[in-house]
């Protein structure tokens, strides 16, 4: 062996030695319920570098509101209950709920155990033999959605349920054409950002997937004037899709009636009408699924985030018989490796379970009316900094004149122990998104919170 290559072997082997001594440690920290002060400066010191020069250095710019000096205020290391605790012990409550993931609470104690009971057994399928547990979940959510939906396919995301939305919604009628609106968020991935609203997210990736009409949220003569239009000049619409109530939107509620008008659209017009509801679905608005709360029933619905009750990455859409029948010819026409997994499949089921169980959709509308209560009491006086507080259930939206305001007031939660964040859509509202489970005390302190912080921002 030359020189030159032993000197080569010899740095692998170094390289090697040391990328194993810092996993070590890593694992050894892992391990560890709590730290000491010197370990959290040091798991401190190596998110914020790992992050500027290994993930991507925009996170310390766009996360500004939890920064301090330059430096992360919160490395998040901890969860329970409706909170989350840093590295330096400090605890938050959650009232960003994770985008929407942590209905059931953070570590769900019923959800942990069946993850960790399936664990034992087996962790992924074999992707050849019938997993039970994906079969037994579709049978729950037959029975808990909506109406005569019936047939699930499960995924590991939210862009990934709009996908297969989009995709079974192709090969049903074979139509192109899909109608979306604006204000819309369904995920960023091509087929989803293809009906998603925001031109910054879009842009750098155009031209998405063709076909797509935006039209505006709410406008329902809109609406109406494109299925028109789409049907003259041979561009029948394959389906709509929208979220129930916008959530990265800014919390829009839709106006009375329109939903069963869309719904009366897609019917005459024979297209089908999909409800996106990674981040309504699971009890957020006051029922398990938003489409009950407006008496609407889909022919396709979309379900992540708190799908899998803030253990496992999980989601699925269900549909009705004849339009999932398009794929029983041949069900590899769509696929994911990891979609319904059996650890998945687990966490979704006691995640059904515990919201039934402890009746939590009826706990969020209760729990809800009294929190929007509370803050647009606290609001009062501030009109010239609060435009409009508004929602539904546990999914509530602050409305401010200014993006500025925004960023000051979720600055200011933050620093006295509240995480809230912005809308990716609509940058002057921040939203309300706990876990169903928090409690009325610390309802009580949010609602104060929010009050005093307002009293000091001068904006």
């Amino acid at each position: 062996m030359s020189t030159t290559n032993i000197e080569m072997k010899n740095e692998e082997i170094q390289t090697a030695e040391t990328v194993q001594g810092y996993i070590k440690q890593v694992l050894q920290m892992i391990e560890k319920e709590t730290v000491t002060e010197e370990e959290a400066r040091w798991i401190t010191k190596q998110t914020v570098e790992n992050f500027r020069d290994h993930v991507n250095p925009g996170f310390l710019e766009y996360r500004k509101t939890v920064t301090e000096g330059g430096q992360f205020a919160a490395v998040e290391w901890s969860d329970e209950g409706s909170c989350f605790t840093d590295v330096n012990g400090k605890k938050y409550i959650d009232c960003l709920g994770g985008f929407g993931i942590y209905n059931v609470g953070h570590r769900n104690k019923k959800v942990i155990k069946a993850v960790t009971d399936q664990m034992k057994r087996q962790a992924l399928h074999s992707q050849d033999l019938l997993d039970p547990l994906r079969a037994i979940l579709a049978k729950i959510l037959a029975d808990i959605t909506p109406g005569d939906l019936k047939y699930s396919f499960f995924t590991n995301s939210g862009t990934e349920s709009v996908e297969a939305a989009l995709k079974l919604a192709k090969m049903y009628s074979e139509r192109t054409t899909f109608i979306s609106t604006t204000r819309a968020f369904h995920g960023k991935s091509l087929g989803s950002l293809s009906g998603t609203a925001k031109g910054m997210f879009r842009k750098p990736f155009l031209p998405l997937i063709p076909g797509f009409r935006h039209v505006p949220f709410g406008d329902i003569d809109m609406m109406r004037k494109t299925f028109e239009v789409c049907k003259l000049v041979g561009e029948d619409v394959a389906a709509v899709i929208l979220e129930p109530i916008q959530g990265e939107g800014g919390i829009i509620l839709p106006p009375e009636g329109y939903l069963q008008q869309v719904r009366e659209l897609c019917d005459e017009y024979g297209s089908l009408l999909i409800f996106d509801e990674v981040q309504t679905g699971m009890g957020r608005t006051g029922k398990m699924f938003a489409s009950e709360v407006y008496n609407v029933v889909p022919d396709i619905i979309c379900l992540a985030k708190a799908f899998g009750g803030g253990v496992m990455p999980a989601g699925a859409i269900v549909a009705k018989e004849h339009v999932f029948r398009s794929w029983f010819d041949n069900p590899f026409m769509h696929t994911t490796t990891f979609g319904g997994n059996p650890l998945a499949c687990a966490a979704a089921i006691a995640t059904i379970d515990v919201l039934l169980e402890e009746s939590l959709p009826a706990r969020a509308a209760e729990v809800g009316e009294y929190f929007l209560k509370g803050l647009l009491e606290a609001a009062k006086g501030h009109e010239d900094k609060v435009m409009e507080i508004r929602g539904i259930g546990l999914m509530i939206g602050i409305e401010f004149h200014k993006d500025e305001v925004g960023y000051e007031i979720s600055k200011g939660m933050f620093d006295r122990g509240i995480l809230v964040a912005g809308t990716l859509v609509n940058s002057k509202t921040i939203r309300i998104e706990p876990p169903l489970t928090i409690t009325y005390e610390e309802v009580d302190t949010v609602i104060a919170t929010f009050k005093e912080v307002l009293e000091h921002v001068t904006i």
